[in-house]
């Protein structure tokens, strides 16, 4: 007969223990040690290996508590059961968690410092770049020489970065800029095109041309009437045709500014579609300028996170997969194929639910294995308690399953808060101080990537 002995929680729950010889795989535990004392991510995890259970042999413990609601399995029976008394987890003698352990917990955390510390320049450089590109906006016409060298200066500052090092992570940033919608879809727009052109090998003088066009893409929106551009219903015909004319008076403004005519391109075409279907011209293939085409993937991206209507919201994972299943005929596949490898089967801001049970938010693409992002990781049960998680650390913990933040449990929402808005930034560090290697190799099963190139 299985042997277990119990107690009460200071919750008023109950508590139950087994003992270390009773542990199986499928047994849900909760180790009563400071989180330095032993070599896991989580305190609480349901067993999976024989690897895990000798971990915890190692630890020394007298007991295990255990959560039978949460098993798979039942404890093994064994001859003789522990006495009840005091069933508080105690270390034996001479059985100490090995120095190695607590070193590789020290370790964890100076990398997570390091996480903070970089997500923390980016979240700086994030906010300076917006400001900086608002400025440049309410100077578009009174001071065009002065717009048109502070547009090169923020854009040559982003490619550099970007090209200088060999990975790149892209993060959500945090809802700080309320009100500014309009900047935050340029800049989501820019950073996003630019790091496609990156991947497809496009030269430097070519970037900085694509990030002006990609920042400026929608200035001709400054002359469509406020009704109809923050408009949330669905729009007439004539108030779509009065939008759709927010290309020709975005041409017309990058003249005036003296723009180069690839950047007036991907204003003027950033929403024509390769099969014909866009507008404002319905031009096919190869009359769109390849600029225009890596920006008007991204703006479409961005428009399908962010929509003026919050009913209408996607999350970054169902956007990828309309793009793909969906849309894939209106862009150049071969760039469509690469801007799904760059951002990851799970994009910023993904609400997913983990291997354990967890639920966590996407922060930043592990750029090297796309399908194991960083994650910031909140259990149900203790909602207070978050969790920054590298799944490439973590093999036996994968992501199971995408959900809607309205799915979430309300204490989940409250401590992951997901955005209302998202918007991405880069770094160059390298992924947090490990050693770059080759970018992400992998895509969803039906979307090989193709390489390519811009010129």
């Amino acid at each position: 007969m299985t042997q277990r002995s119990r107690t009460a929680m200071p919750d008023g729950q109950e508590a139950h223990y087994i003992r270390l010889d009773q542990l199986c795989v499928g047994i849900y535990v909760h180790l009563d040690l400071s989180w330095m004392d032993h070599p896991f991510t989580f305190s609480s995890f349901l067993i999976k290996s024989e690897e895990q259970i000798a971990k915890i042999c190692a630890l020394g413990l007298a007991r295990v508590r255990y959560e039978p609601g949460r098993s798979l399995s039942a404890p093994l029976s064994v001859e003789t059961a522990p006495e009840a008394g005091d069933v508080q987890a105690v270390p034996v003698a001479g059985n100490a968690t090995p120095d190695a352990r607590i070193q590789e917990k020290r370790e964890q955390v100076r990398r997570h410092r390091e996480q903070a510390r970089v997500i923390g320049e980016t979240e700086h450089a994030f906010v300076q770049s917006t400001k900086t590109f608002k400025a440049i906006h309410r100077n578009l016409l009174s001071r065009p020489e002065e717009t048109l060298t502070g547009t090169h200066t923020l854009v040559s500052g982003m490619v550099d970065s970007l090209l200088t090092d060999k990975d790149v992570t892209v993060h959500l940033m945090p809802e700080r800029i309320a009100g500014e919608e309009m900047y935050l879809h340029a800049m989501n727009t820019t950073v996003l095109s630019l790091m496609l052109a990156r991947e497809l090998n496009t030269p430097r003088g070519s970037c900085i041309e694509l990030g002006v066009g990609a920042l400026l893409h929608d200035i001709g929106k400054a002359d469509v009437p406020d009704r109809v551009r923050l408009k949330q219903e669905a729009l007439t015909r004539v108030e779509l045709e009065l939008l759709h004319e927010h290309v020709g008076f975005g041409v017309a403004m990058g003249r005036r500014l003296g723009l180069s005519a690839e950047a007036l391109s991907v204003i003027a075409q950033h929403h024509e579609a390769v099969d014909g279907s866009g507008y404002p011209h319905g031009l096919r293939g190869e009359q769109i300028s390849l600029l225009a085409k890596v920006v008007a993937i991204a703006n479409n991206f961005d428009n399908l996170c962010n929509p003026a209507n919050p009913a209408r919201v996607m999350t970054p994972h169902e956007a990828l997969s309309m793009m793909y299943s969906q849309q894939r005929a209106r862009f150049e596949p071969g760039a469509l194929s690469v801007f799904i490898r760059c951002l990851g089967v799970y994009p910023p801001g993904t609400i997913v639910v983990l291997a354990n049970e967890r639920y966590g938010i996407v922060t930043a693409v592990n750029s090297s294995r796309p399908l194991r992002p960083v994650v910031q990781v909140c259990d149900a049960r203790r909602p207070d308690d978050l969790v920054l998680v590298h799944l490439e650390d973590e093999p036996d913990l994968a992501i199971t399953r995408t959900i809607r933040p309205a799915q979430l449990p309300k204490a989940v929402f409250e401590s992951l808060a997901p955005r209302h808005k998202l918007s991405y930034y880069f770094d160059a560090h390298g992924g947090y101080g490990k050693p770059a290697g080759t970018r992400a190799q992998g895509t969803p099963a039906e979307a090989p990537a193709e390489q390519g190139q811009l010129t």
